[in-house]
């Protein structure tokens, strides 16, 4: 059975830093691109971050390019979203999704995590 987990969240204040992690279990890890999404209550879920299957390749929202990073860890099961410079509109609900083909398009994600707050503080 595939399932993610999304850990990391929390409260933090405007400028400062966050390091989301999602664990991988009951699949080949390796052989899913692995993304970010977040949503905030009332707005359609959006695209952050995506990771190829090597980690060699990502793909940035404009709103969030150069200040987080997307790696994984397919030894560990493992993706990281690295938030830095973290802005009030940032505040969201972040999930991690896996598909087999390398894509933005939130429509073409199979798996779901549960989820992780995010909340900063201006």
């Amino acid at each position: 059975q595939v399932q993610l987990v999304e850990s990391g969240g929390g409260l933090v204040q405007a400028g400062g830093s966050l390091r989301l992690s999602c664990a991988a279990s009951g699949w080949a890890f390796s052989t899913y691109v692995m993304a970010w999404f977040r949503q905030v209550p009332g707005k359609e879920r959006e695209f952050v971050a995506a990771v190829n299957w090597s980690g060699g390749t990502t793909s940035y929202a404009d709103s969030v390019k150069g200040r987080f990073t997307i790696s994984r860890d397919n030894a560990k099961n493992m993706v990281y979203l690295q938030m830095n410079s973290l802005k009030p509109e940032d505040t969201a609900v972040y999930y991690c999704a896996a598909t087999r083909r390398y894509t933005t398009n939130i429509g073409l994600y199979d798996y779901w995590g549960q989820g992780t707050q995010v909340t900063v503080s201006s």
